[in-house]
């Protein structure tokens, strides 16, 4: 993902001025000139002695932040902010002013190292610009912790070079800090992809942790996605990204709920109709099933999945159907109906996916149970070659 909606801030605050201050030590004399000649070095050495000889030196730890701002190093700076404040608020309004104007340079910084980063095809040069705005804006936060810019740019970094993982950090902050539509929705997107990974590791090793993995991140993204719904219910992304999560997270009547609404809202999205007739299926909800995963095909005709469904689903009612007369020993025969309406289906799902084994054997016993023991001799010696 490549984003390029991040924004620049425009630095209004210039270098600060200390002709005003009264030094009370030689060592803060001498760090004052070296200072007006930008000789830093010397500058931080002096003044460490400063607060060495004086920890409760107010103007000593200010400057001594001023400078580590003015060579880059804003840990540093907001150390030494902290321990000028924690003596004294004599400086805290030059405090402010120097945490903004770095503020906006990181911010600034961080913009413009993203941008250099998407227009360089080199992927590890790319990735250095990557990492080098991903500091800048760390930086950001660090001076403006309460700015959610600076953790909303981030994570468009940290996604825009294909780290996710990286970015609910400053996803979560930016949601924290702002109910920001963009932070539900991608936090719900990296939760739900992170299921899926882990729901089809599962299917390929079948360790148990894959699983366990699976259904945190779909509890994840469902328990972001509902909040972001509540705020923000007119969002198509966040509704169809929390159904996606209750059906594979196996939630059944949430996802049965959440689906009918989309159908209502969207009645010709194919998909949207595909999916409710399938969780419907599930349930053995077999007519209504029906309903939907025809009005499915009706729009695309070789919705292969609908068609595959459809006909499982004219299976399973005519075995439904075939228990009750056995039970109830009233055999009409109604059940057969069923098996015949799945034919046509089944034998569109073969001339797609031919060489689909328990296709021809699914085939093969309808064929059977409708009383076609040629055609159904036929599909089980198609089953057989294939297996061989």
């Amino acid at each position: 993902m490549r984003k390029s909606n991040l924004f620049i801030i425009i630095a209004l605050l210039g270098g600060m001025i200390f002709s005003g201050f009264q030094c009370s030590s030689t060592e803060l004399t001498t760090a004052n000139l070296y200072i007006q000649q930008k000789n830093y070095n010397q500058a931080i050495v002096a003044l460490k002695q400063d607060v060495t000889k004086n920890p409760k030196s107010d103007e000593g730890w200010y400057l001594l932040g001023y400078v580590y701002g003015e060579t880059g190093n804003i840990d540093s700076l907001m150390i030494a902010f902290k321990n000028s404040l924690a003596a004294s608020n004599k400086f805290e309004k030059e405090i402010a002013n120097s945490k903004n104007y770095h503020w906006a340079n990181s911010f600034n910084t961080g913009v413009n190292l993203f941008q250099r980063a998407n227009n360089i095809e080199d992927e590890d040069s790319s990735m250095i610009y990557y990492d080098k705005s991903i500091e800048a804006f760390e930086n950001a936060a660090s001076l403006q912790p309460d700015s959610a810019d600076s953790y909303k740019n981030m994570a468009f970094v940290y996604m825009s070079s294909g780290r996710n993982e990286k970015a609910i950090k400053p996803l979560n902050k930016l949601v924290e800090l702002k109910q920001e539509l963009d932070g539900y929705r991608y936090l719900g997107e990296i939760y739900y992809a992170k299921g899926i990974q882990k729901k089809s590791a599962f299917g390929v090793s079948g360790n148990t942790q894959d699983s366990i993995d699976a259904t945190a991140n779909f509890s994840n993204a469902i328990d972001i996605l509902e909040k972001g719904s509540r705020l923000y219910p007119e969002d198509d992304n966040i509704t169809r990204l929390l159904n996606a999560s209750y059906v594979e997270s196996g939630r059944i009547d949430e996802a049965l709920e959440s689906t009918r609404q989309l159908v209502e809202k969207d009645p010709e999205n194919e998909t949207f109709r595909y999916n409710y007739g399938v969780l419907l299926l599930q349930i053995n909800e077999f007519a209504a099933a029906e309903e939907q995963l025809k009005y499915a095909i009706d729009i695309d005709p070789e919705y292969s999945n609908a068609i595959y469904n459809l006909a499982v689903t004219y299976v399973k009612w005519g075995t439904k159907l075939s228990k009750e007369e056995e039970a109830s020993e009233n055999y009409t025969g109604a059940y057969k109906k069923k098996y015949e309406e799945a034919l046509p289906y089944l034998k569109s799902v073969v001339e797609d996916d031919p060489e689909n084994v328990e296709i021809w054997e699914l085939l093969g016993k309808v064929y059977s149970i409708i009383g076609m023991q040629d055609e159904a001799l036929d599909a089980y010696n198609q089953a057989d070659q294939l297996r061989q």
